[in-house]
């Protein structure tokens, strides 16, 4: 009995020997900042460097990202895209530390890590990078901008650049209410994989109208917003009920002057008749 459970228990003591640690939670990092990725380990007895072997790479791919064997760094077989842009922390290796440090962080850098320890024993795990980039702030526009009148439809156009991931655009009327219908929201990535977000919201127009647009990255939460409100100053006449006032004002001033010359007529009138009747009681005399 004795003889099958040794070796079990020497395999369960080798797997306690070399126990290796990252992140359970995902590392964000900032487009074109530095990463650390944590990796350590811990050994049951002291061990020297030389006998320290710690090797980075991409989990789905397998490519190379980083070697240190022999007390020195092995990058033979490094992918030429890490290519000076990898460390690891040599003062900190005899503590256990296998962290990486990945610096300029681009997009293309976003994937699952495997971090491998060898010194007596073998241990390995990974962990997820993801990338972060935040957007412009969001600028609002109307379109067609002027000659607006009541019951006019009206394309309200979102618009954001330079981030990632993709975010996601929200729609909100003057009274906090979401509007989700006629909404138009698409992506364009450049060539660093960075988004430009463009959000069109459909409505009739009303007087006295205000919305707003807010922009989510999910990584980094929400970034911003922009609103626009549109009042009975910026809508103009219709040509109808402008002609008609109009012509009501013509009619007006042609009535005023109409009256200007009548009552003009009528007082000339009266002083000649008070005339003549002066003159007849001079006559009299």
């Amino acid at each position: 009995m004795l003889s099958l459970l040794l070796p079990a228990l020497l395999a369960i003591q080798a797997l306690a020997a070399m126990e290796v640690r990252v992140p359970e939670q995902p590392v964000v990092a900032l487009h074109g900042s530095d990463a650390t990725l944590h990796c350590s380990f811990s050994l049951a007895k002291p061990f020297n460097l030389s006998n320290l072997t710690v090797f980075w790479q991409l989990t789905d791919t397998q490519q190379s990202v980083y070697s240190y064997s022999g007390g020195r760094d092995q990058l033979q077989y490094q992918a030429e895209r890490f290519a000076n842009r990898t460390a690891l922390f040599p003062a900190q290796l005899g503590l256990g530390n296998a962290s990486l440090l990945l610096s300029r962080v681009v997009v293309a850098d976003e994937g699952s890590y495997t971090c491998f320890v060898r010194v007596h024993d073998y241990g390995s795990a990974a962990l997820l990078l993801q990338v972060a980039a935040p957007y412009s702030k969001p600028v609002l526009t109307l379109q067609p901008k002027s000659n607006l009148r009541p019951g006019d439809e009206v394309a309200l156009t979102c618009a954001a650049y330079g981030g990632y991931p993709e975010a996601s655009v929200m729609w909100q009327n003057g009274g906090g209410q979401n509007l989700i219908d006629n909404v138009t929201t698409s992506s364009v990535a450049n060539e660093d994989g960075l988004f430009s977000m463009t959000s069109v919201l459909t409505v009739v127009l009303e007087a006295n109208s205000t919305y707003s647009c807010r922009l989510i990255n999910p990584l980094l939460g929400e970034e911003g917003n922009a609103s626009v409100t549109i009042t009975g100053q910026n809508i103009a006449f219709p040509p109808v009920a402008l002609w008609v006032t109009v012509g009501l004002a013509v009619c007006l001033l042609v009535l005023l002057v109409a009256l200007a010359a009548v009552c003009r007529r009528k007082i000339k009138e009266s002083c000649e008749e008070a005339r003549r009747e002066v003159d007849s009681l001079h006559a009299s005399w």
